[in-house]
């Protein structure tokens, strides 16, 4: 029922969604008076045979995506959870692969490498504000991003941040205004990466991921093997809009559940993230 609500939703036509779906029209009708039954309230309007979203239909729609997705995943086994906290991985007959595990936030306080930490140290100070003083040492490693209608947008990329030592800094600021590009794992894949973000600007806090893929460093590169610890940070613009801050420290110094340690050491020794301790510390 979801499936056929989401796709008539994406379609807005009942032709094209019976044969997306390989069902029948009644069918999804049924579907669609059961659904909007069981949620008390109409999700579509037909005017003219056109089918159009109600008010209550496109404010269930990103959920019903999110649901479809989670289930999918759940049933592969691509998504699970790690001692209550999400494990995600997915690998494709072409080789790529992409792993992904949510970690204690107090594994910061006690880990060798310290932006991480001196990152966590100045949002509680600055309160999230990006302008505020205290974020000045170490905003050049942010890549800070904001919601919009197309997705989110990246909006700021620092000198020091993973994604410009990646990619070279004349090719990251191409990504400048941007959505997030989706991965090769699929539309529905491309919804579970976001749902971090999404979970972020939900509840304003904070989240630790420890993730190893591969992705190119340049237009029709090879796949390099990238190893991360990914720290997300609900944070403020200075007008009092949210902002989500991303920090990527490359390392081999991950634990991921199912991943052996030889897979997040393909990455290159000298791809690991290098910086002055020093100057992250806030005088």
């Amino acid at each position: 029922m979801i499936r056929s609500f989401t796709t008539l939703a994406q379609t807005l036509n009942l032709s094209h969604a019976v044969k997306q779906l390989g069902s029948t029209r009644q069918t999804v009708r049924r579907h669609i008076t059961l659904l909007e039954e069981a949620k008390g309230t109409p999700l579509f309007v037909v005017e003219d045979r056109q089918y159009r979203l109600t008010e209550a239909g496109e404010q269930s729609l990103p959920e019903a995506l999110d649901i479809l997705a989670r289930g999918n995943a759940w049933l592969t086994g691509t998504l699970r959870h790690v001692e209550g906290l999400q494990h995600l991985s997915k690998v494709l007959p072409s080789g790529w692969s992409f792993w992904q595990q949510q970690r204690p936030i107090s594994e910061m306080w006690t880990a060798d490498r310290t932006l991480l930490r001196e990152v966590m140290k100045a949002w509680a100070l600055s309160g999230g504000a990006l302008e505020h003083e205290a974020m000045q040492k170490v905003r050049p490693y942010f890549m800070v991003f904001r919601d919009s209608p197309a997705g989110w947008i990246c909006v700021e990329l620092g000198d020091s941040s993973s994604y410009v030592s990646w990619f070279g800094w004349s090719n990251a600021r191409s990504s400048i205004g941007r959505d997030l590009g989706k991965m090769p794992g699929g539309d529905e894949f491309a919804r579970l990466l976001a749902m971090p973000f999404d979970e972020i600007q939900r509840t304003h806090n904070i989240r630790l991921d420890h993730i190893f893929t591969q992705i190119q460093r340049e237009e029709d590169g090879p796949m390099v093997p990238i190893s991360y610890q990914r720290l997300l940070l609900g944070g403020r613009f200075p007008d009092g809009t949210f902002a989500l801050i991303s920090i990527v420290d490359r390392t081999h110094a991950l634990r991921i559940d199912g991943l052996d340690r030889s897979e997040i050491e393909r990455m290159p020794a000298e791809l690991i993230m290098e910086y002055e301790e020093n100057a992250l510390k806030h005088e």
